[in-house]
C-alpha cells in the first residue's frame, strides 16, 4: 500500500495543536494574529468564536488562499470544491447552537466518530471527536482529492463528542 503524502495545511495546522485562549483580560497573541491573517482585524480577542480564523490562518499560510468571510464557519461551506463523504485533510463544516464550527478532517475514531483537527475546540486548537449527523458539509480546497485520502486512519479518542465549540 502507497502511502500519501502528508498535506501542507494539515502540516501547518499540526504545529499549531496546544494554542488556547487565555482567560480574563489578556489575549493570546497567535490568536489575535491569526484574525489580521485572515483580513478580520477588527477582531482583538480571543474570546470570539475563532475556528474559522483558524481554518483560514492554515489555509492563507499554505498558499490556498481564504473563504469569503472565513471569520463564519458556516462560509467555508462555499469554499474550494464539494465532497460528499470526507477524506483526510478536508475542511468540514458542523451545525452547532448559535452559529457553526470549522476544522480539517484527520481521521475517525474506534467508533466512527470524525476526528477534527480545529481551532476553538475546548478553547483549544485540538484534535477531538464529532458527529458525523452535525455535519453540513465536506470540503477541498483545490481539485478533487486523490481516492487514497478518503480511507481515514483510525485514531484514538476517549469517546466525548465535541458538543460545543463558541
Amino acid at each position: 500500500m502507497t502511502t500519501l503524502p502528508e498535506l501542507s495545511w494539515i502540516a501547518e495546522a499540526r504545529k499549531h495543536i496546544g494554542q488556547k485562549e487565555i482567560k480574563g483580560a489578556k489575549h493570546n497573541p497567535f490568536i489575535v494574529g491569526m484574525w489580521s491573517v485572515i483580513g478580520a482585524g477588527w477582531f482583538n480577542d480571543d474570546e470570539t468564536p475563532w475556528c474559522g480564523a483558524f481554518v483560514g490562518y492554515v489555509t492563507k499560510t499554505s498558499g490556498l488562499g481564504v473563504a469569503k468571510n472565513a471569520a463564519r464557519a458556516k462560509a467555508w461551506n462555499d469554499y474550494g470544491v464539494k465532497l460528499n463523504a470526507p477524506a483526510y485533510g478536508c475542511i468540514v463544516v458542523f451545525e452547532r447552537d448559535g452559529g457553526g464550527h470549522v476544522g480539517f478532517v484527520v481521521g475517525v475514531d474506534q467508533n466512527g466518530n470524525l476526528m477534527v483537527l480545529g481551532g476553538n475546540q475546548n478553547d483549544m486548537i485540538k484534535i477531538s471527536p464529532f458527529s458525523k449527523t452535525r455535519v453540513l458539509g465536506y470540503r477541498w480546497p483545490s481539485k478533487y482529492p486523490a481516492a487514497g485520502r478518503f480511507k481515514l486512519p483510525v485514531l484514538t479518542s476517549d469517546g466525548r463528542l465535541s458538543t460545543n465549540e463558541a
